[in-house]
């Protein structure tokens, strides 16, 4: 389990596949802290650590993780949102993240605000996610509040902490994100379509 508050910034050094999964190689601040079998989230994706090697670790991701969520996207120099796992008798400060995304989104728009950002996102709504105005959302891994709630877009403000060390001062229109939406709301939502 998850907060949504992002620890540090990975670098992607090297990428192989091997059959259907990939394995990624990344540098991070805090990977002479890491563990084989730990479970590290990166842009809101629960991979395992399978290796370390000095400043790099590596993990894998199977097929339908990369046909689900933008890391088969990646390419060597990328950088990517990372946050370990929640501990036990630590805060939570975001909410309720897993670390299983639900579905895409993609970057709509983009307006500064009186020096914060609002990102605006579109995704499927046949996919039967939902958000509704400040409930909570993760983006690449990253907690956030909804700030407007459509039927197949919301939009989020990012200050300009988030901003500075995060992915999203990297994120620009076209650019495809990982969703999880809260899974409060999907329990609710997945209740009431059983009642009808």
């Amino acid at each position: 389990m998850f907060t949504g508050i992002i620890e540090g910034l990975g670098t992607l050094q090297h990428i192989e596949d091997e059959g259907t999964n990939r394995h990624f190689k990344f540098s991070s601040p805090f990977t002479s802290e890491l563990k084989i079998d730990q479970s590290l989230a990166h842009n809101g994706v629960c991979l395992t650590v399978v290796s370390i090697d000095g400043s790099n670790y590596v993990v894998t991701a199977i097929k339908e993780t990369l046909d689900r969520t933008n890391l088969g996207q990646l390419k060597q120099g990328d950088i990517v949102n990372l946050e370990r796992c929640m501990i036990a008798n630590g805060r939570l400060d975001g909410h309720i993240v897993q670390g299983h995304v639900d579905q895409t989104g993609v970057c709509e728009k983009i307006e500064e605000v009186d020096g914060s950002w609002k990102f605006f996102i579109r995704y499927n709504p046949k996919v039967d996610n939902v958000t509704v105005e400040k409930g909570s959302i993760c983006i690449n891994g990253v907690s956030l509040t909804v700030v407007d709630s459509e039927k197949d877009m919301f939009s989020v403000a990012i200050i300009p902490y988030t901003y500075e060390h995060t992915t999203f001062r990297n994120l620009e229109v076209g650019k495809t994100v990982n969703l999880e939406f809260d899974i409060i709301g999907k329990y609710v939502a997945r209740m009431m379509a059983l009642r009808q």
